[in-house]
């Protein structure tokens, strides 16, 4: 099967493996041609506590139209952290029109984790990605973005499974055309719960917590959901690939001592 050209529209970090960092040498290593336009420019994980980030929108802003007049084209683009309501407009347009002529698009809506938003993450971001979804054939939020993005509040003890069905269709009603939810405990047990478009079917797919924190697993999660979908995988098998590849990574570096800088993953991409 030939390989597929795809497009990263997220941040790009410094210092630490997350966002682009983290998703260029995966899909890179599953042979997919990838290329990159950096939402923001950031100088490290934020999990330091500290840090410094400048918005390229006027770069963007410059960048598709001349990519327009060179004729680059992209199989698939896949968008994650959005630096404002504005910058949404401009890319969100930029997808629309790519999805005319066959890009299927990705989107995580990065905003938040464990029922709060993430620092610098602001309302208007919620809206930001809302547009984003409403150009979407697969979005992927974890629970807590799913809960700011639908206006369900969120409950730290979990979901029953009609709940969690009822978030994936309010995902739906935005724009989306398939959806997971990642992150999500389900009748007690920490699940993934998605919805195939292709197949009109839900899924529910639980797994095994390590109770350790790494910036950058959502992304991870993510490059390898892409990866096995664009190889012609169906859904909910890629989704179960990329659950696995996450827990491995995540066991293997449980015992790293600065874990605020992500999985070395250049060292790991054999496991995938």
């Amino acid at each position: 099967m030939s390989k597929r050209q795809i497009l990263l529209i997220n941040d790009m970090a410094g210092y630490g493996k997350v966002a682009t960092a983290a998703m260029l040498p995966i899909l890179s290593y599953f042979g997919h041609p990838t290329y990159n336009l950096p939402t923001a420019l950031v100088s490290n994980t934020l999990d330091y506590g500290k840090f410094n980030i400048l918005d390229t929108t006027e770069y963007i802003k410059g960048v598709f139209p001349v990519w327009k007049e060179l004729g680059f084209r992209f199989d698939a683009i896949a968008t994650g952290f959005i630096a404002s309501e504005y910058q949404a407009g401009i890319i969100s347009r930029y997808c629309m029109e790519q999805a005319a002529r066959g890009t299927v698009i990705f989107v995580d809506p990065i905003m938040g984790d464990e029922g709060k938003l993430y620092n610098g993450i602001t309302e208007a971001a919620i809206k930001s990605m809302r547009e984003m979804l409403s150009v979407a054939h697969l979005c992927y939020p974890n629970y807590t973005e799913a809960c700011y993005l639908t206006g369900h509040p969120f409950h730290a003890e979990g979901v029953t499974l009609g709940e969690a069905r009822n978030l994936l269709d309010h995902l739906r009603k935005i724009g989306s055309n398939s959806a997971l939810i990642t992150s999500i405990t389900v009748d007690g047990q920490s699940s993934v719960v998605g919805y195939n478009h292709s197949e009109d079917g839900y899924f529910i797919l639980p797994y095994t917590e390590i109770p350790v924190h790494f910036p950058g697993t959502g992304d991870i999660f993510s490059a390898v959901l892409i990866g096995h979908l664009l190889d012609g995988e169906p859904l909910e098998p890629s989704t179960q690939a990329a659950m696995d590849a996450v827990y491995r990574l995540i066991d293997l570096n449980k015992d790293n001592e600065d874990k605020n800088r992500g999985i070395p993953l250049e060292k790991y991409l054999n496991v995938l």
